[in-house]
């Protein structure tokens, strides 16, 4: 597998380094160590410091790329370093369009220091942006060791399918635990509880169908997925929800101490799917490590 760690030198970043031992990578896998020199623009004639900011910039770049493949000296794969310059997120999607990773691996917190104006503004680009997927590492993952705890939230569409793939591509250890969970977005969830018993037997009846149809679908999505996925990983678990998706696969991550959640996205501004619609909220909200699939646009 061909990944691409950016980096910025900051403590978010080298726990998205370390994260990666926690893989078991191989001398077939390589890591490309990206660190972009970011270009700040200075307006009212404050380009003579914009300027001087890029100079140090560029001589602590060795530094800061250095470090971080010192990092990944225990692992097995391959590791090359590369230094750009710009708008950090735009030049790490720029490098990605070029070398086409298969995963881009980001810590979950922007540039520091000189770049603080950009806390957290670059990973989160990235991650709506990325033509491929992005694993955006979140502490306390980024210092725990073991084997990984996967969360793996699907909706049987054909994105979740493509997920499905890609984790199954990824050097995850032969004893990492995956949990599938489907979230049932069901219209009967509206129905307060106090107010159910007053229903009459034809609404009753209804909300009754609604559940059997939708647990019957839940029950398909969850199959599917466990047997895409159970020779790859052994113990593979399934957990069904209702209700709002973001929250439930939240409340799921937390219940089963994940420490990933892995997630098919149709795109991140409110195009159609479940997944994709809370995206965004998953990726700022979650406490654990997360992991974005794009789908292919036509």
């Amino acid at each position: 597998m061909k990944l691409l760690l950016a980096t910025d030198g900051s403590e978010h970043s080298e726990g998205a380094a370390r994260f990666l031992a926690r893989f078991d990578l191989s001398a077939l896998d390589s890591i490309t160590v990206l660190h972009v020199v970011p270009g700040i623009p200075f307006p009212h004639g404050g380009s003579p410091y914009a300027a001087a900011l890029m100079q140090l910039g560029e001589e602590i770049a060795p530094g800061i790329i250095e470090g971080t493949a010192r990092m990944l000296k225990g692992l097995q794969s391959s590791v090359s370093t590369l230094v750009t310059t710009g708008h950090p997120a735009d030049a790490i999607l720029s490098v990605a369009a070029q070398t086409c990773p298969a995963l881009i691996v980001m810590g979950s917190r922007g540039m520091k220091a000189m770049g603080s104006l950009l806390l957290g503004s670059v990973t989160r680009a990235v991650a709506i942006n990325s033509p491929c997927p992005v694993l955006v590492v979140k502490p306390p993952q980024d210092v725990r060791t073991g084997p990984l705890n996967v969360l793996f939230a699907t909706d049987g569409s054909d994105c979740a399918r493509e997920t499905e793939k890609l984790l199954v591509s990824i050097p995850f250890s032969e004893d990492t635990a995956l949990t599938v969970v489907n979230v049932s977005p069901s219209a009967y969830m509206e129905i307060p509880d106090r107010l159910y018993p007053e229903m009459d037997d034809l609404i009753k009846k209804i909300v009754a169908g609604m559940m059997e149809v939708e647990s019957k679908h839940t029950e398909e999505v969850l199959d599917q997925a466990r047997t895409a996925l159970k020779d790859k990983f052994r113990n593979v678990s399934v957990l069904m929800k209702s209700g709002d998706p973001a929250e439930q696969i939240l409340q799921a991550a937390k219940e089963t101490g994940a420490d990933v959640i892995a997630f098919g996205s149709s795109g991140m501004r409110g195009v159609r799917g479940m997944l994709g619609s809370v995206a965004r909220n998953v990726l700022g909200q979650a406490d654990c490590s997360v992991l974005i699939h794009k789908a292919k646009q036509a």
